[in-house]
């Protein structure tokens, strides 16, 4: 009886009661002036009486364990108990009619269970369907024809088939022995005729070859085509106007020969012209010897220019949202501008320190480098643009007097805003290593990850303001990177087991999401904002849709080693995640606007070309925004560019 719904039960008694009382009883009407007044007749019957429900709700039921009553009906009078049944009459019941009716503990009543189910329940127990209308074994329809012919027995092969011959290894030992004895013989090879090619390259060439003698072979004559046919088609042979228009053009420019059309092949005459173009032939191979020339070797790779370059492992790229400028940071601590469609290095910094982190400012009239190296953050002004654009950055980026008022927050005392001396930017101290550096769609916000900064792990820096303020979370957990929403107010936080999501302006956690790997290593968020991917250094790569679940949609094994970034392309269905095993896997998340519907992941291409160094290969990835390319940074100081 446990597959059975307990409140199924009590909707069919209680509907069965509300009838019973609907028949039992009788509604009069009597007029009252011109008032119509509808009268019930209650029945003397005590059996038309309809039990009190009980209206406890959620309470427990042991409450009332030593009360008289089970609970309270709606008008709040006491609901007694029943008197209950001697065991031996209860158990007899029970025998006699085990599928009659239910005890409902709830009201304290005893519920019958309909005929039709007590017909479903015997069927299911016998291990029959429950309808009786269902037939579970229906006569099978072979839809496909057999008309392909079998051999005279369609017996299955002996177990002799299976199993070597005897026959067969002795009649083999036997050629064995007589072939090392040398009872059997066998003729020599055959030599094989020689044959000539005609159009083939000369034997003496060769020959000369074998000696080491440079041989240059003189020029072949061109091949005959249809027109020397001795009966071409009919489309080849010239008219008599055209035969006539050929006396007037110039000799050097007159065909050589004119295709002419004979029945049969013994009626072709002689080339009347052999002689001439062989002797014409004879002059040409005299007269114009053939020089050679020493060819000399030179490796193409070394004629290239050779191209600045970082002496380190490249950790972070970031392109800008123009697509024609790409940043890069190193190892060496040195950060580069490079031009997408030359590869020119424009610009380079040397910040003492190894680079973790660069981010471009979203706004594409706002040319701002956001550098993160050990404890600090630059935002440098990258003097690219106009004039005026570079007039702007540089008044957006001057902080000016300090006054005292400044960053009153208490996350000031782990951080400063400074004026950069050698650099044209702000210089941000803080006492903890800075991993991550993402800006706001807007430009004028930027977060920071400090993994080891505690309850102050996350700060947000407005750049307007020259302001920073923490966020007023807590993260349980050591952070490790975090991402602005596209277009809300929303902070992805990843922690090394959970991902946060954290509404700014109500100041609440919305979401909680539980990849379920060993350790996170990065996050990537669709421009649509409803997805986002995670990578983990076990090598999987998790598919979340903010809709569905707080559980990943999709687990994809795409690595065996470590993923150390993954990227959504903004225009593009297209998703990538690089590794250290230094290979980088694409592909394509097709989200649909229609809810009904799951996003499409299917993989695509793997791309090679990066060498491990130190155990490590592709350390960072980032798409094109416009483009379908992929650009890839490695340990082995390379930065590739993969289109497709």
């Amino acid at each position: 009886m446990g597959f059975f719904n307990h409140q199924n039960l009590m909707k069919i008694h209680y509907q069965k009661k509300r009838n019973s009382d609907k028949k039992k009883n009788k509604v009069s009407m009597k007029s009252v002036g011109d008032d119509i007044i509808p009268a019930v007749e209650e029945s003397d019957s005590s059996e038309d009486e309809v039990a009190p429900r009980n209206t406890i709700g959620n309470a427990p039921l042991n409450f009332y364990t030593d009360e008289e009553h089970i609970g309270y009906d709606i008008s709040g009078k006491k609901i007694k108990k029943q008197a209950r049944k001697d065991m031996l009459e209860a158990f007899l019941a029970r025998s006699d009619y085990p599928w009659n009716t239910i005890y409902d503990e709830y009201n304290d009543e005893e519920v019958e269970i309909p005929k039709e189910w007590r017909k479903l329940i015997r069927r299911y127990l016998k291990g029959k369907t429950p309808h009786a209308d269902v037939d579970p074994y229906p006569e099978y329809v072979d839809w496909v024809k057999h008309d392909a012919k079998h051999p005279l027995s369609n017996a299955p092969d002996p177990k002799r088939r299976f199993i070597p011959s005897k026959s067969e290894h002795k009649e083999v030992l036997r050629l064995v022995t007589g072939i090392r004895k040398g009872h059997i013989k066998f003729e020599p090879p055959k030599e094989e005729k020689r044959v000539y090619d005609l159009w083939g390259e000369d034997s003496s060439s060769t020959d000369k070859a074998r000696h080491g003698l440079r041989y240059i072979p003189p020029p072949k004559m061109k091949l005959p085509g249809h027109e020397e046919s001795y009966n071409p088609s009919l489309e080849y042979i010239p008219t008599q106007e055209e035969i006539d228009s050929y006396e007037l053009m110039y000799e050097e420019d007159r065909p050589k020969f004119i295709p002419r059309r004979y029945d049969s092949l013994r009626k072709v005459p002689a080339y009347d012209k052999y002689l001439l173009e062989s002797f014409d032939r004879c002059l040409d191979l005299v007269l114009r010897p053939r020089v050679g020339k020493k060819r000399i070797n030179i490796d193409p790779e070394s004629l290239k220019p050779k191209l600045p370059s970082h002496n380190d492992a490249v950790t972070t790229i970031s392109v800008h949202v123009s697509g024609q400028w790409l940043a890069s940071g190193s190892k060496d601590g040195t950060v580069r501008i490079w031009e997408v469609e030359t590869g020119r290095c424009i610009k380079m910094w040397d910040v003492g320190e190894a680079v973790s982190c660069v981010a471009w400012n979203p706004v594409p009239e706002c040319l701002i480098l956001a550098i993160s190296a050990g404890q600090d953050v630059l935002v440098l002004n990258t003097g690219l643009g106009s004039a005026e654009e570079q007039q702007r950055v540089s008044e957006l980026l001057n902080i000016g007097a300090p006054s005292e008022t400044d960053n009153a927050d208490k996350s000031t005392s782990i951080m400063s805003w400074l004026q950069h001396d050698k650099h044209e930017g702000i210089w941000l101290k803080h006492i903890k290593t800075v991993t991550s550096v993402v800006w706001h769609r807007k430009g004028d916000y930027f977060s920071i990850v400090m993994p080891n900064g505690d309850s102050r792990a996350v700060l947000v820096h407005q750049l307007s303001k020259k302001f920073t303020q923490r966020i007023p979370f807590k993260l349980h957990g050591h952070p490790v990177s975090s991402v602005f929403h596209p277009s809300r107010r929303i902070l992805f936080i990843a922690t090394k087991k959970c991902v946060r999501v954290y509404d700014l302006s109500k100041g609440k956690l919305i979401k909680k999401l539980e990849p379920g790997v060993r350790e996170i290593s990065s996050i990537a968020i669709h421009p649509a904002g409803d997805n986002i991917i995670v990578g983990s250094r076990e090598g999987k790569v998790c598919w979340f849709d903010m809709d569905l679940s707080s559980q990943p949609f999709k687990k994809l094994r795409c690595h065996p080693k470590d993923i150390t970034n993954v990227a959504f392309h903004r225009s593009y269905p297209l998703f990538a995640a690089s590794s250290e095993d230094g290979t980088a896997y694409v592909l394509h998340g097709m989200v649909y606007s229609d809810l009904n519907k799951n996003p499409l992941i299917v993989p695509l291409e793997i791309l090679r070309g990066h060498t491990t160094t130190d155990g490590r290969g592709v350390i960072d990835c980032t798409f094109h925004p416009r483009q379908p390319w992929l650009f890839t940074a490695g340990s082995d100081s390379v930065i590739k560019l993969y289109c497709h």
